[in-house]
């Protein structure tokens, strides 16, 4: 292999262009292919930037053409020439107008062969692309996808600092605290028995942080929560953390619009319009069955329950005459899509997210049609149906009742889903973007049987629902807001609580006594004593915000080094058994089940 001495790297292989021609330049990278023509060879390299064609010529360079000769894919060289116009050009790739007639040739470093080949369609299978996540990386989409992360996280910093906002960072090992997902933790080996966490989110420290008088907190924050993963999650993320003091709701979401709309028109050159609308929970739940709803397309959900209240089929009456509901949504044109084979599906897929059934109507193009209920209706009461539902020939029904709402909105929520890709109407190329606000403060638990917080126990209730706190817990709503794109939760936010009272009030009733608050929140608590501002912020989730921005399928397209399904990464074969030595160290035992 050659040494570097001598050479300087001058440009990088994509960036040369025609107006280069009779420029010395120098270049280096991997070799993306080889082609050997006898007295010409071609070489194919490239980096970051893209790839340019080297060329070699037996009769004017021979000691440089017998190493060209040598070379093999991902070879990593280093390639000194003058910039030639090309004979044949290639109009697919940016320097195809051009080429490199090279008269210094170095190897730097060989390669084996490698485990798939390096090339944007690579069709080997993700997990072994995984376990050599450093080549998987010299792919292009995936380096752009990197790329554009950089640029992302670049102009987010900007935004903040122009906007005054101050970076801080907090810290990593902290005190486990109740915050919805499981702790990471970490054993300490000064403090034996005792753990740190791995935060879940910096929220306290950044509350703190308002105490302290910074006014306006902004930090990437790396967030921790050992949960099952799905496309959209894993176990460390990434989060654009903010927290404002003297403000309102509306002054919160001010700046996460302004955010939102300077990203997306710096990095994608998009325009989005502001505001950006809302939705009520309780708006979006009622008519998308999701408090994180796609709104690119319609099957908006219709209530038939004062429709079918009084109707002779009595799962619907009785549903109703219970407390529950009937509704529906209406496929527009999708008789042919929706074939009965299809709908056996659907009927699956509800009775999975909680359904007994699942009811339909498919109207034929011809104005006749087929209820699965149809036999125990009379004709005015499943007209009054169609007439409610808009029903028109090519439509189907997919009606669900319950006596429990939640569960009708819920299975209705999953089934539009499903439906819109089934046949096919979500449009590319679109973003969503859209507040849901005014989230119920507690939650029922049904494993439990009580209620439970929604949200942090820090987040403040609507002034008009403290009254309630006590006698009516399911009316009260929470001064909290998430950011919904495409479907996904994008970012979730509140203003907090900072009154002793109220605070001590709230955790009464999460059924925590003041010791064990104070044995969990004790150093929040008491710096609240100390003058604590008004506040609130959000955290923005920057991977799935990539991810949606740029159009991947998983975060793993969007994170350099991701985990897989089971939170262990191929790569590294981590997690992994450490020496016995280190547990002694922390004072701690494994025992042979959980090796298991």
């Amino acid at each position: 292999m050659d040494f570097m001495t001598g050479l300087k790297k001058t440009h990088y292989c994509g960036d040369i262009r025609i107006g280069d021609v009779g420029k010395t330049v120098t270049v280096a990278g991997w070799v993306q292919r080889q082609r050997d023509l006898g007295a010409l060879i071609f070489i194919d390299l490239r980096d970051r930037s893209g790839i340019v064609q080297l060329a070699f010529d037996e009769k004017s360079e021979k000691e440089v053409f017998d190493k060209a000769f040598s070379v093999r894919s991902e070879y990593v060289l280093m390639a000194k020439g003058i910039v030639r116009e090309r004979s044949s050009k290639n109009k697919d790739i940016p320097t195809g107008d051009i080429e490199i007639e090279v008269s210094d040739l170095r190897i730097l470093s060989e390669s084996e062969t490698t485990p798939f080949e390096i090339t944007d369609n690579c069709q080997t299978a993700e997990l072994t692309r995984l376990k050599y996540r450093y080549l998987d990386l010299r792919r292009a989409p995936l380096q752009k996808n990197i790329m554009m992360r950089h640029k992302i996280v670049k102009i987010t910093r900007d935004y903040f600092d122009k906007n005054g906002f101050i970076e801080i960072e907090t810290p990593i090992l902290i005190k486990s605290t109740p915050e919805g997902a499981r702790d990471y933790l970490v054993p300490s080996r000064v403090h034996k028995g005792k753990f740190y966490a791995l935060p879940q989110s910096p929220q306290l420290y950044k509350e703190l942080s308002m105490v302290a008088g910074f006014d306006r907190y902004m930090q990437m924050a790396r967030c921790f929560r050992d949960e099952d993963l799905r496309a959209d999650r894993q176990p460390e993320f990434t989060q654009i953390d903010l927290e404002m003091s003297f403000v309102d709701m509306e002054d919160v979401l001010k700046i996460g619009e302004g955010y939102i709309q300077c990203v997306f028109k710096e990095a994608l050159g998009v325009d989005i319009s502001l505001p950006l609308p809302r939705l009520t929970y309780k708006e979006a739940m009622e008519r998308y069955g999701s408090d994180k709803p796609d709104t690119r397309y319609g099957l908006e959900i219709i209530d038939l329950s004062e429709t079918v209240k009084d109707c002779g089929f009595s799962v619907f009456s009785g549903a109703v005459s219970a407390g529950g509901s009937v509704r529906c949504i209406n496929v527009k044109n999708a008789y042919s899509v929706l074939t009965r084979k299809e709908i056996d599906k659907l009927t699956e897929t509800a009775k999975g997210s909680g359904a007994k059934g699942l009811a339909y109507v498919r109207m034929a193009p011809d104005g006749s049609f087929n209820a699965s209920f149809a036999k125990f209706m009379t004709e005015d009461e499943l007209k009054a149906i169609f007439e409610k539902a808009d029903a028109k020939p090519g439509d189907v029904l997919l009606i669900v009742g319950d006596t429990k709402n939640s569960i009708v909105l819920s299975v209705l929520g999953q089934l539009r889903q499903v439906v819109a890709k089934k046949i096919d109407i979500i449009p590319e190329g679109q973003y969503n973007l859209l507040w849901i606000t005014e989230f119920p403060f507690f939650d029922w638990d049904e494993d439990l049987g009580q209620f439970v917080a929604m949200h942090h126990p820090f987040t403040a209730p609507l002034d008009e629902c403290l009254d309630y706190l006590e006698t009516d817990k399911a009316k009260v709503r929470a001064k909290a807001y998430d950011l919904v794109l495409n479907g996904i939760e994008l970012s979730s936010g509140s203003i907090r609580i900072t009154n002793p009272d109220l605070q001590s009030r709230i955790f009464t009733l999460l059924g925590l006594s003041d010791e064990q608050a104070h044995a969990k929140f004790g150093y929040l608590l008491d710096a609240f004593k100390y003058g604590a501002p008004p506040h609130g912020g959000m955290g923005i989730g920057l991977d799935r915000l990539i991810m949606q921005m740029i159009g991947a399928e998983s975060l793993r397209d969007v994170i350099a080094y991701p985990k897989v399904q089971n939170a262990s990464e191929p790569m590294t074969d981590c997690p992994a058994a450490v020496d016995e030595i280190q547990l002694t160290d922390l004072g701690i035992q494994v025992s042979e089940n959980n090796n298991k």
